[in-house]
């Protein structure tokens, strides 16, 4: 296996972590990929609202879990462009239905390990 090869390995791998996270409500397994310097950044309602980590982990943290209500899962992983050795974007899609998430991750790789520096985020409601 490749140096690249190994890279995409793990970035899929902390985005799976990320997606099994959102599914089981799971604040620290989400801190786990996340750098704690990172946020959630939307545009919602034609106004850009940035979400410190912390204050999202919080909500995750006191909203009920979609695999606990019994929510079937709508993620999957899209796209992994590996950019350099130690920077590259995700894009998955997710939901906690009636809201349906397409998300970019930025991923830089900081001692050795890939980390999640920015989220960048859009929803769909759906029915």
């Amino acid at each position: 296996m490749t140096a690249r090869d190994e890279d995409i390995a793990a970035i899929a791998a902390a985005t799976q972590t990320y997606l099994d996270g959102l599914h089981e409500g799971d604040a620290d397994k989400l801190a786990s990929v996340f750098l704690p310097t990172s946020a959630l950044t939307q545009s919602l309602e034609g106004e850009v609202k940035v979400t410190p980590r912390d204050a999202w982990l919080d909500a995750v943290r006191t909203r009920p879990a979609p695999k606990a209500a019994g929510l079937p899962r709508h993620d999957q992983i899209l796209t992994i462009d590996l950019i350099s050795g130690n920077l590259a974007h995700v894009k998955v899609n997710c939901a906690i239905p009636p809201r349906f998430f397409t998300d970019i991750l930025s991923f830089v790789k900081i001692g050795g390990a890939w980390k999640i520096a920015q989220k960048v985020f859009t929803t769909d409601v759906r029915g």
